[in-house]
Formats: C-alpha cells, sequence, structure tokens
C-alpha cells in the first residue's frame, strides 16, 4: 500500500515532538504515581517491580486465631535431636543444619523448617505442603474449633 505524498512526508517539527514525548513521559508518571499511592497499583503493568515501597496497613497481615493455635500445637525442635531426619527441607529445598528450628508435622511426620511452614500457614494452608494431609488430627480440630469459639 502506498500513501499519498502529503502523508509520506508530513512530520512534525522537533520541538513538537519533543514536547509531546515529554508530556507522554509526564503522564505516565503521574499515572503511576497516583495508582501506586492509592493502593491500587495491580492495575500497573506486573512487570514493574516496586521493591522500594514501604509496608501498608493493607500489606501488614495478622495470622488468623487458627494459624496462631495450629502453631502452638505444632512443636518446634532442633535439627540435631531428631532420629532419622531428611536431609532437606520440602518446601525450601535447602538442606538442614545442626541447629536450625524445625517442625515436624504430627499427622505425617513430615519435616520443614520453621520458617517455611509458618509462611505456608500465613497463606491460610492448614495441611502438609508435601502430602497436603491435615497439621492436626481431627479430634484435635474439634477441640480447636470449640477453643475459637469460645474467644
Amino acid at each position: 500500500m502506498v500513501f499519498p505524498v502529503s502523508y509520506k512526508d508530513f512530520s512534525l517539527p522537533k520541538y513538537i515532538d519533543y514536547t509531546l514525548s515529554f508530556l507522554g513521559l509526564l503522564k505516565d508518571l503521574l499515572f503511576v504515581t497516583l495508582f501506586y499511592y492509592s493502593g491500587v497499583e495491580a492495575f500497573l503493568d506486573p512487570d514493574i517491580r516496586w521493591s522500594t515501597r514501604s509496608k501498608t496497613r493493607h500489606d501488614i497481615l495478622l495470622p488468623s486465631p487458627l494459624v496462631v493455635l495450629t502453631r502452638e500445637l505444632l512443636p518446634v525442635v532442633k535439627y540435631c535431636e531428631i532420629v532419622n531426619p531428611p536431609e532437606s527441607c520440602a518446601v525450601c529445598l535447602y538442606e538442614f543444619s545442626g541447629g536450625e528450628e524445625i517442625r515436624r508435622l504430627m499427622n505425617c511426620r513430615h519435616v520443614f523448617h520453621r520458617e517455611c511452614v509458618d509462611r505456608w500457614m500465613d497463606n491460610e494452608q492448614m495441611t502438609c505442603p508435601l502430602c497436603r494431609t491435615p497439621f492436626i488430627s481431627d479430634d484435635m480440630q474439634e477441640a480447636l474449633n470449640v477453643k475459637l469459639w469460645s474467644l
């Protein structure tokens, strides 16, 4: 397809082109700033990383009472105290060392770093990350439910 000569040779003067480019950049910067500070940055391009952003009240979530009680029930032990332990954590894939705090799940007996399982529970997951067995038995779950309703 061939354009007419009037469209083919048309170009804006450089100062107008630069001015429009600068105004487009200001517009993008303004929208990004407004979205960022209004808390709706989910509408922004997901490829942009906001690593310097400070924590807002929306980012700081307290764990639910069920998570807190489950953490209290799951034992925390040192890795060196376990007989026949696995070599690495199935969540983060790092090897265990002698003094690390770990959690051994009650039902399935899988072993994970304490931080790995706690982060898993923070996402309202109440099953083993490896085999999906519930963290606590049904009997204990009923006792927890009674305790939660009494809070």
